[in-house]
């Protein structure tokens, strides 16, 4: 068997204070759901910085009460340099559990599964490395937003 290793990249807190647009059904027989980022903070070893606002989660709600995530960022590093961040994604958990990221309310770690795959792009020369790898992330959902543990895949 392969064996993979997980190695910390940052832990991301993306504040999502203006709650979710509502888009309705729409034709594959979800809700559609968009939540706008408002701005965050992000931090690890090797990379810090800032959330930039305008960034989103446009939300697949599942008839069951699950999520599909599709999540679309732009990070600034505390060099100044842009990374554009995006990663797909699922939640799902009881239903009083789900309930609760209807109104925006917390969501401990673990009462529900909320993982990501996530992808990175970026220009900047010292960060390329990042335009090559891939990352998975484990998160959860505080009053301001959601947070995120993302880890390198090796």
């Amino acid at each position: 068997m392969v064996e993979v290793t997980l190695r910390p990249l940052f832990r991301m807190q993306a504040d999502t204070a203006n709650g979710a647009t509502h888009i309705g059904p729409v034709p594959v027989g979800y809700q559609r759901r968009v939540v706008f980022v408002t701005g965050g903070r992000f931090e690890g070893e090797r990379l810090a910085g800032h959330v930039l606002p305008g960034g989103g989660d446009f939300l697949m709600m599942r008839p069951d009460g699950g999520m599909h995530l599709d999540v679309r960022l732009v990070l600034e590093t505390e060099q100044g340099e842009l990374i554009y961040m995006t990663y797909v994604g699922r939640r799902h958990g009881s239903p009083e559990v789900m309930e609760r990221y209807k109104t925006s309310s917390p969501v401990a770690f673990n009462e529900d599964y909320f993982r990501t795959i996530v992808q990175f792009e970026t220009a900047a020369p010292r960060l390329d490395w990042l335009n090559s790898i891939l990352g998975v992330g484990a998160g959860y959902r505080t009053a301001e937003g959601a947070v995120y543990e993302v880890f390198e895949i090796e």
